[in-house]
């Protein structure tokens, strides 16, 4: 009997791994960093170049090892761009559950001591659902990590349907660690009202409701709150329309290319790589005074399926309906012959 097999898949990548535990029907990675001046541009924080491609190469996980983990098992969110709500739902993820998907991420990297950990809450799950993903973040916090920054980062695309999203977010930028504090992103990805509610399949908040909820946090101490937008080459990111609704001395915008994933492409989403099409988008922001990064990911991580918006489960299931699928169309032209 393979007991590997039955416990935990280990899908190895260009930078890290991809963890899938099918009993407990979920999924974490690790990766390793190509490094800020690889594969962003931020000229506020001296990354003025140009990238017209981010090139694969070796990485030093010792430097900046980022672990993504799921907070729920699946996604009670149905955005048009990811595939994680194909899968079956399987409620949240338990306090002990997800610290065991982040100290076996660590355990399974073998890193005995590193400059840098990053916590991303963004495999599977929308984490504003589940306060365990506070105490877990918490609690690794207040261990004795082999590293000398921890930076745990939750991502949301604020659900319409949490009553406990203020409270959540207002307990999420309370913490901090002798090590490090939280990050907090929120999904955007266009100020075109109407585009992003096809988007987030009428799930999210207003961009109204959104700036209101900014507004009402705390200054950060730290790294500003992330505005998130994976873009085509139509989103609107209208300077005029971002101050309206966003404070630049809270924020900063992070523009990203929608990555490669099953409904991404079934869905006819432009998957971005001319970086002229970033440039349009960054440059009259940039001109207004925002902050503003350009992350842009090497053809391997999207390959590799280590982006967001990614999960092998659910990948699987979508697999598992196409075969049903074509069994059923076979199954009815024999019948009308």
């Amino acid at each position: 009997m393979n007991n590997k097999k039955i416990m935990r898949d280990r899908v190895a990548t260009s930078t890290g791994e991809i963890i899938i535990d099918r009993p407990l029907s979920l999924e974490y990675l690790f990766v390793g960093d190509y490094g800020k001046e690889n594969n962003i541009k931020a000229d506020f924080l001296g990354y003025k170049k140009r990238i017209e491609k981010v090139e694969h190469k070796p990485v030093d996980i010792t430097e900046k090892m980022v672990v993504t983990v799921s907070s729920q098992k699946g996604c009670p969110m149905k955005c048009d761009f990811c595939d994680c709500h194909k899968m079956k739902f399987g409620g949240n993820a338990g306090l002990f559950e997800i610290i065991s998907e982040i100290s076996t991420a660590i355990a399974l990297s073998k890193i005995k001591q590193g400059r840098r950990l990053n916590i991303h809450f963004a495999r599977m799950g929308e984490p504003t659902f589940n306060f365990n993903v506070i105490k877990a973040a918490d609690a690794i916090g207040k261990m004795d990590l082999p590293f000398d920054e921890y930076h745990p980062v939750v991502s949301t695309m604020c659900p319409k349907n949490n009553e406990k999203l203020r409270l959540f977010l207002n307990m999420w930028t309370e913490l901090i660690w002798t090590k490090g504090s939280p990050g907090l992103q929120f999904s955007i990805n266009t100020l075109d009202e109407d585009k992003r509610n096809k988007m987030f399949n009428n799930m999210s908040l207003s961009l109204k409701e959104i700036g209101e909820i900014i507004d009402y946090l705390p200054i950060p101490t730290d790294r500003k709150y992330t505005l998130n937008f994976a873009v085509t080459s139509d989103s609107n990111l209208d300077v005029d329309l971002m101050n309206k609704y966003f404070d630049k001395d809270k924020c900063i915008v992070k523009i990203t290319p929608i990555h490669k994933t099953c409904n991404a492409e079934n869905n006819g989403y432009e998957i971005v790589t001319d970086f002229d099409v970033y440039e349009k988008f960054e440059q009259p922001l940039v001109k207004d005074g925002w902050d503003v990064i350009v992350f842009i990911p090497s053809k391997e991580e999207d390959e590799d399926r280590i982006t967001c918006g990614n999960g092998l489960l659910a990948a699987e299931d979508e697999l598992t309906l196409r075969a049903v699928k074509k069994i059923e169309e076979e199954n009815r032209r024999i019948n009308d012959d």
